[in-house]
């Protein structure tokens, strides 16, 4: 007739249970379940169907094998609340599914009914037939489109500006160096038949600019055509070869996870993230183990977590899973559902592919078979759940509805597509950059030829100027040629001498 309980005293049953096996086997077990995708769901065309034959699902499947296995007649029956089952702290009695079994209205509750202490202490609960813990669903930030110059993030940014100023002082010091060493001075004897108007070759080849050169093209692994000579020098170069070496290697190394990979930056990504911001707000089922999780828990994270839910304006509490899948939606990034990973992870392959799971489970635990306190079919359901998880069925029904059935694909598939090939944005910023180094060199080349020319239009003219230069002759010139030609000039007429 009934029993006691330590919250509601006595329990009164209203129909008797059944006292052996043969009782279960002659009548039809109510199996009390809550509609949740994919546990349970109306068939396309249930509304020319009777029955059970109208449902499909997890727990659908589930019940079904179980059935078989202990032998019974079954009848699924929808949760009239819709609710897992919890204590009213006021009125101190049960409701949803653990109401059902207490009360007596249903023999069996097949669902994501998760095994907790408060219902273990009135309903009998089977082996977990499936594992899980409460996890974060967040709406799917959108994948950050690959920046101009996103060929430059396996490197941070104050790498590359250790590397330019590296560069600069490695030009530097290699031009001074060839500076004092003498083992670099070019100490050839002057060329006597070298034109004197020719400059005198440098004292070395490093000057500042084949410093500045030598340095870039040992960086690019292109090398150069002059080279140290003096020991100062070659240990400059050496340095500089083995540090480019180290520099190019990691930056190689990290190029194709940065550009062939898809990233997107989650705001949360554990429950600490969660619990120390008040941007994006995060609330649980209004009736269930996960809400009640919280209300019991000591840690302080969760504590945290759980004095906010319940303060806050508008409630963050939502009456189904669906409502609150649908507000993770329509929140633009601003609210987080927390909620079995078993669901979460469902939701995630369900169009329109905008959610997803995001850092660990807060806890573990397991979804079991209910039956009443004392129940006959206790023993026979636990032995049936523990020889399905033991010929791997469990596992066949779960991938059956949660990926071979999925939408969007599992979470490796198209990734090998995505990262054989890069996109025109990916590598943009070098097209940028070769049609850029192009255009100044045809613009330093124009340079070059206009200063060229007009250096040699100033040496023609000049060169003009001194042909055209004629100097005034002499006062006496005639007298002056004909003493030097050895003519008496001193007589009237002009005798040779």
């Amino acid at each position: 007739i009934g029993y006691w309980n330590e919250y509601t005293r006595f329990v009164n049953i209203m129909d008797p249970q059944v006292s052996n096996d043969s009782s279960v086997e002659n009548r039809t077990i109510v199996v009390t379940t809550i509609m949740e995708a994919p546990y349970v769901m109306y068939k396309k065309n249930y509304m020319h169907l009777e029955g059970n034959d109208r449902y499909e699902g997890y727990c659908v499947d589930l019940a079904s094998e179980i059935a078989k296995h202990v032998g019974i007649k079954y009848k699924l029956s929808i949760v009239m609340d819709g609710k897992y089952g919890a204590r009213d702290p006021e009125t101190k009695t049960w409701n949803g599914m653990v109401g059902e079994l207490v009360y007596g209205r249903a023999d069996i509750a097949v669902a994501p009914l998760t095994i907790t202490l408060v219902r273990e202490e009135v309903i009998d609960f089977s082996k977990p037939f499936m594992s899980l813990g409460i996890s974060i669903m967040i709406k799917k930030p959108q994948k950050s489109k690959p920046g101009v110059f996103s060929f430059l993030d396996p490197l941070a940014y104050e790498i590359w500006m250790c590397i330019v100023f590296a560069y600069i002082g490695v030009s530097v010091v290699l031009f001074l160096v060839s500076r004092f060493s003498p083992y670099e001075w070019n100490l050839e004897e002057q060329d006597e038949t070298k034109d004197p108007q020719t400059p005198p070759d440098p004292p070395n080849d490093f000057g500042i600019f084949n410093s500045l050169w030598f340095s870039l093209g040992a960086f690019m692994q292109q090398g150069c055509d002059i080279s140290p000579r003096s020991l100062s020098g070659r240990i400059v170069g050496g340095v500089w070869w083995f540090f480019t070496l180290i520099i190019i290697s990691s930056y190689t190394a990290n190029l194709a996870a940065f550009l062939t990979v898809e990233r997107m930056v989650s705001p949360i990504e554990s429950a600490e993230d969660l619990a120390k911001q008040t941007e994006i707000a995060y609330g649980t089922l209004d009736s269930g183990s996960t809400k009640e999780f919280f209300r019991r828990s000591k840690i302080a994270v969760y504590e945290k977590m759980w004095s906010y839910m319940k303060s806050a304006e508008p409630s963050v509490f939502v009456k189904t899973t669906p409502d609150g899948v649908a507000r993770v939606r329509k929140s633009k990034g601003k609210f987080a559902f927390l909620l079995e990973s078993t669901m979460n992870e469902y939701i995630e392959q369900r169009k329109p592919c905008d959610t997803m799971k995001v850092g660990g489970n807060l806890d573990s635990k397991g979804y079991g078979v209910a039956t009443p306190k004392g129940s006959a079919l206790g023993t026979p359901v636990n032995l049936a759940v523990l020889k399905l998880s033991e010929q791997g069925i469990l596992d066949k029904l779960k991938n059956k509805w949660w990926y071979d059935k999925g939408e969007c694909g599992t979470k490796d598939s198209g990734s090998k597509d995505k990262t054989s090939a890069l996109s025109l944005s990916n590598v943009a910023g070098v097209f940028y950059i070769l049609v850029g180094g192009l255009g100044l060199a045809m613009m330093v080349a124009l340079i070059e030829f206009c200063y060229k020319s007009r250096q040699e239009t100033k040496r023609l003219k000049l060169a003009k100027n001194a042909q055209n230069f004629k100097p005034a002759p002499p006062t006496n010139t005639q007298n002056f040629a004909t003493y030097r030609e050895g003519y008496n000039v001193y007589g009237t007429e002009s005798v040779k001498i």
